[in-house]
C-alpha cells in the first residue's frame, strides 16, 4: 500500500521504522496530547495495531516517509474508532509527526492524501477527527482540511482517566459529500 504526494510516502509499516516511530513517542513535545507510549514494547504494539488494521480494514495511520530523503517522518492515516461515544462508529484521521517536520505542511499534505483515499477508494461517508482540545496544533490541520466542529460534539473520553487534562476532546467532522465539493 502506497499514496504518494508532492512531498510525502505514505506506506505500509516495514520494520525499518519501528526505531525511529519508538524515537519520536519519546519526544515530549510530540506526546503531549497524545497517549504515551512508554515503552519500547508499547511502540512495537502501536504499530502491530496499525498493520493489523491495514490488513482487516484497508487503511490505518501508515508510515510516512519524505520523498526527497527516505526519512521517517512519522505516522498519517484512517482507522476505525475502537471506543463507544456517541459518534461512534467513525472512521478518524489522525497524524503523529517528528517535531523536525511541523510546521512545513506535511501534516494537512498527507492528511488530504489520507482523505482522497477515504471517501474515493474506501467510499467512506465521513471522516472525523478529535484532539484534546487545547491542542491548537491538531486544531489547525483539521480546519485546513475543512473538517468543520461544533462544540456540542466535544466529549470525554472513555479511554483516558477523569482527572487526566486530555479527557476533554473536540470532535471535528468531514462528510464525503462536503469534501468533493471542496474538490471538485
Amino acid at each position: 500500500m502506497q499514496l504518494l504526494t508532492p512531498r510525502l510516502i505514505l506506506r505500509s509499516w516495514m520494520d525499518s521504522d519501528r526505531l525511529p516511530f519508538a524515537e519520536m513517542s519519546e519526544d515530549a513535545d510530540v506526546m503531549e496530547y497524545l497517549r504515551p507510549l512508554a515503552t519500547r514494547e508499547a511502540s512495537d504494539a502501536w504499530i502491530d495495531f496499525q498493520i493489523n488494521h491495514q490488513s482487516s480494514h484497508g487503511f490505518c495511520l501508515w508510515a510516512v516517509e519524505s520523498r526527497a530523503s527516505g526519512l521517517f517522518m512519522g505516522a498519517v492515516g484512517l482507522f476505525r474508532i475502537g471506543f463507544v461515544a456517541r459518534f461512534t462508529p467513525a472512521v478518524e484521521i489522525g497524524w503523529r509527526l517528528a517535531r523536525p517536520f511541523w510546521g512545513q505542511g506535511f501534516a494537512v499534505e498527507a492528511a488530504q492524501a489520507s482523505l482522497q483515499f477515504g471517501f474515493e477508494q474506501a467510499r467512506l461517508t465521513e471522516v472525523v477527527a478529535y484532539a484534546g482540545i487545547r491542542n491548537a496544533r491538531s486544531r489547525r490541520v483539521m480546519a485546513q482540511l475543512g473538517m468543520s466542529h461544533d462544540s456540542g460534539e466535544d466529549f470525554d473520553h472513555p479511554r483516558i482517566p477523569d482527572n487526566d487534562p486530555l479527557r476533554r476532546q473536540v470532535l471535528y467532522r468531514l462528510t464525503r459529500d462536503a469534501w468533493l465539493s471542496q474538490h471538485s
